[in-house]
């Protein structure tokens, strides 16, 4: 009977996983030809220098943004998705670490990256992203992560698609009032599009799932781990994304602009892995209870799944990268070479990204933030010496080199944990079979 029970229960769990991978993937789907459409009408209109100039300004922000909800959004996740009667205070206490910390990064994001820029670049685009991204985009992201964590992937994922059909209409409007548009002009779109987006997923969340009480932090220890999140999620910002305001700086914004196209397309590419990734967060979690043993079983299959369709995706990257520029426009030629370069990228990511969600939902995340941070000064490090000799070029060199220090390091962290793991559980288990004896 119990095994029974234990059979049906795995039962459920399976069809859970494949219900919200589902409605994720659909809803990944439905964005994928919203952000297709949006990128190419931005990528063309504005340009590759103007591309390259709002890309840069996003990339710098993008290492601010993390800390913008200090972790909060997890922190919701990971308790919401084992006590739901949490909600009502991690939900507030999420906006209020938004809407308070946000608002003074805001100010200083926008300093720092004035001073990292090029100065041709404006101060009101740097702004407008700094608002948009690091307040507007989080209260987003933590909406999303609500549903998330009461497995509701389906509310989810139709947040996901507003905010690429908001900027669609926005940059169908711009473009329609001005054909060849400013990269300052494309900033006021994103900015407001954001905005709108933000206001209705706040709304859906409190009608849906309840409204926000007003909270603090429970103790030090869950501050510790919010900030152990950003942390570790500014690092892997940083190594994804500091090349591009690298390149702005050290080479030139056309440089930028192709390597940015080209690394908009591999992350698009990618998004049937993170549909399955989103999915699987609140199960890993629960797994997770059990030790880094049980993280380590839920995930093989869905590594070994993922890793398939990375290498699809690679050949896929291999064969019509020619046809990007047909696309885009003649600007964009040396695109083809740029993701020709990247294409390997896809299966770096899946190995480092299902391997540090294991590290995570087993109560690790600090050995990972520590593994992301050494990763993102490495990248740091190597692009001040690789991109003025290589322009985007060294760029696409540090990007592979640090995924794959990444998969390394975090693969190397469990396989230690897991030993270590394994060898405590002998020694109890050889501890109660000596007290059994003794009695």
């Amino acid at each position: 009977m119990g095994f029974n029970s234990l059979q049906e229960t795995k039962l459920k769990l399976d069809r859970g996983l494949a219900r919200n991978t589902l409605w994720v993937s659909v809803g990944q789907g439905t964005r994928l030809a919203i952000q297709a459409a949006y990128f190419t009408l931005i990528a063309r209109s504005l340009g590759v220098k103007n591309y390259g100039e709002f890309v840069g300004v996003v990339a710098a922000i993008g290492i601010f943004y993390p800390f913008g909800a200090l972790g909060r959004g997890n922190i919701l996740v990971q308790n919401v998705s084992r006590d739901r009667s949490l909600f009502a205070s991690m939900w507030g206490t999420a906006l209020f670490t938004t809407v308070s910390c946000g608002s003074v990064l805001v100010g200083l994001a926008v300093l720092i990256s004035a001073m990292a820029l090029p100065a041709a670049i404006p101060l009101r685009l740097i702004l407008l992203v700094a608002a948009s991204d690091i307040v507007g985009l989080n209260i987003i992201l933590i909406s999303g992560q609500a549903f998330q964590a009461f497995d509701k992937l389906n509310w989810m994922a139709t947040i996901n698609v507003l905010i690429s059909a908001s900027r669609l209409i926005g940059a169908l409007i711009l473009v329609g009032l001005q054909r060849h548009p400013s990269a300052l002009q494309w900033g006021y779109v994103y900015f407001w599009s954001t905005a709108g987006v933000a206001a209705v997923a706040y709304c859906l969340v409190s009608m849906k799932l309840g409204y926000p009480e007003l909270a603090f932090p429970r103790s030090v220890a869950e501050l510790r781990e919010g900030l152990y999140f950003s942390l570790g999620f500014s690092a892997q910002t940083i190594y994804n994304d500091i090349d591009k305001t690298m390149l702005a700086r050290l080479s030139t914004l056309v440089a930028t602009g192709i390597y940015g196209a080209a690394y908009r397309i591999v992350d698009v590419s990618f998004s049937p892995v993170s549909s399955l990734l989103y999915a699987a967060y609140p199960s890993f979690f629960r797994a997770g209870a059990g030790g880094i043993a049980a993280s380590c079983k839920y995930a093989k299959p869905l590594l070994i799944r993922s890793l398939g369709f990375s290498f699809l995706i690679c050949t896929a990257i291999l064969l019509f990268a020619g046809v990007v520029p047909r696309i885009l426009g003649a600007q964009y030629a040396a695109t083809a070479e740029a993701l020709r370069w990247l294409s390997f990228l896809p299966i770096l990511k899946s190995v480092h990204y299902f391997l540090s969600d294991v590290l995570t939902s087993a109560g690790h995340q600090a050995v990972r933030t520590v593994i992301q941070i050494g990763v993102a000064l490495f990248n740091i490090l190597i692009n001040l010496w690789i991109i003025p000799a290589y322009s985007w070029r060294g760029a696409a060199v540090s990007s592979l080199a640090s995924d794959a220090l990444l998969a390394c390091s975090v693969g190397v962290a469990v396989s230690i944990l897991l030993r270590r793991s394994q060898t405590e559980s002998a020694l109890r288990g050889v501890v109660m079979e000596e007290t059994g004896s003794a009695t």
